[in-house]
């Protein structure tokens, strides 16, 4: 008689290679989160914090932020299963509620999705935003802190809009694979962009480790990335995702280039200016790809999505604007744009660290 035994399982406990230490928390959502996530508490927030928090808001933005990580590569001390664990997916769904019903609040302007596409598809000649900034004014420790804050996103660049993939067809899910191949590097691992990225950080002497500035990233940055897990995760926002992925894609260009300008002019290091020139060619190539192809591709197949395109877009903006407004604020007080700011000058990385560099970019890829 031949028995046959069951497969073991992998561990339960102890997320994915690279993944993140659980940051401090924020309010009492966010701790009370973080509790679950540890499993030293049984019970989580309800509706009455819900209602009662900020929406754009440090705490509830955290709060957010913890449910969507366990959907990526989690956390350090924090087990696989929690996941799909029910009682958090209840408090995630009531957290995007109140976001969705706050950037809804604050949206709607445009009649139609072609007004939503004019209002991005030009810059105003005396533009002030972050990388008008960094052009003129910036220094070395501005684009420290840039690319620290958006290294919560550009570590796992493409990530959140592959959730979209399988929701299209036709023309659209052909683009949208087409461009989602250049982001990550056309098969090769060392031209993906998470991993442009991390050689970026590398030569600006930040981390390059995935998460690593999660705790010094305010609501404006998490409300960013936040937006992008709120829309991919769910197949009824698949318009307001490609909505999202458009704006990405048509708008970067101008500002990488402008950021690239600074990178050289401030003696970055050659893969800080990669990752922008990169993004320059690029994008330029992917914006008609996009708007034609992609979100042509969808509205032929579904047209009744046009709405929902043009809030993606516009909740984009909205929330690239704050993100904007926030930073050129502080470095025009000349205070850090971060929730502290980085050790060291030039040097966010104790000589370890920096030794092993290649093995944190690696991870980060």
């Amino acid at each position: 008689m031949v028995t046959t035994r069951k497969p073991e399982l992998g561990p339960r406990t102890g997320a994915q290679g690279g993944a993140p230490e659980l940051p401090t928390p924020r309010g009492e959502l966010s701790d009370s989160v973080r509790a679950f996530l540890l499993g030293s508490t049984p019970r989580l927030a309800g509706p009455r914090q819900v209602r009662q928090a900020d929406p754009f808001g440090e705490d509830l933005q955290l709060a957010l932020h913890l449910c969507y990580e366990l959907h990526y590569r989690g956390f350090a001390e924090v087990s696989d299963d929690k996941e799909w664990d029910p009682d958090l997916l209840r408090l995630r769904a009531l957290l995007e509620e109140r976001f969705e019903d706050a950037l809804r609040g604050r949206c709607g302007r445009y009649t139609s999705l072609d007004e939503a596409f004019d209002s991005i598809l030009w810059e105003p000649a005396d533009g002030d935003g972050a990388s008008h900034f960094l052009l003129k004014k910036g220094e070395l420790w501005h684009l420290r802190e840039y690319a620290a804050l958006r290294s919560v996103y550009q570590l796992r660049e493409a990530d959140p809009h592959l959730w979209v993939v399988p929701r299209l067809r036709g023309r659209a899910k052909a683009a949208m694979l087409a461009v989602e191949y250049d982001e990550y590097g056309c098969g090769r691992a060392e031209r993906m962009h998470a991993r442009l990225f991390a050689d970026l950080m590398g030569d600006l002497g930040l981390d390059p480790g995935y998460g690593r500035y999660l705790e010094s990233a305010g609501a404006e940055t998490l409300a960013t990335v936040n937006l992008m897990s709120l829309l991919g995760l769910h197949r009824m926002r698949r318009g307001a995702l490609v909505g999202h992925f458009a704006t990405l894609e048509i708008t970067s260009s101008p500002g990488a280039s402008r950021i690239a300008a600074a990178m050289r002019r401030l003696g970055a290091g050659d893969a800080a200016v990669r990752f922008y020139d990169e993004h320059v060619e690029a994008d330029a190539v992917h914006e008609q790809l996009v708007r034609r192809e992609v979100v042509g591709g969808l509205l032929e197949d579904e047209p009744g999505l046009a709405g929902d395109v043009a809030f993606g877009v516009e909740a984009t903006v909205l929330l690239e604007d704050a993100l904007s407004d926030h930073v050129t604020e502080a470095w025009r007080q000349d205070r850090t744009a971060l929730r502290a700011p980085l050790d060291g000058d030039g040097d966010d990385a104790d000589e370890g660290d920096i030794a092993d560099q290649g093995d944190l970019r690696d991870d980060a890829a």
